[in-house]
């Protein structure tokens, strides 16, 4: 398989991932709370937590595009200099 081939599947899959990340970052919004409800620290922390996890599925998303877009230049740049 010739090496751009190669870089193309390689971008689908990360663009791919990318997607399938930032899905799961949405996934679960956290739990609303009323406004005559009393917040705890286990509330407080539930939510800490959320935000954490979407943060770093974002990352994750941010990661696997930028993947993506490179293995697609290397590509282009491949098949221009072919």
């Amino acid at each position: 398989m010739a090496l751009v081939q190669i870089l193309e599947l390689l971008a689908i899959a990360a663009a791919l991932l990318a997607a399938w990340y930032w899905y799961r970052a949405g996934d679960r919004p956290p739990r609303r709370i009323s406004g005559d409800e009393e917040l705890d620290a286990a509330d407080l922390n539930r939510i800490v937590v959320a935000l954490h996890r979407a943060a770093i599925l974002n990352r994750r998303a941010a990661l696997a595009s930028a993947a993506s877009a490179s293995m697609i230049a290397l590509s282009m740049i491949t098949s221009w200099a072919l």
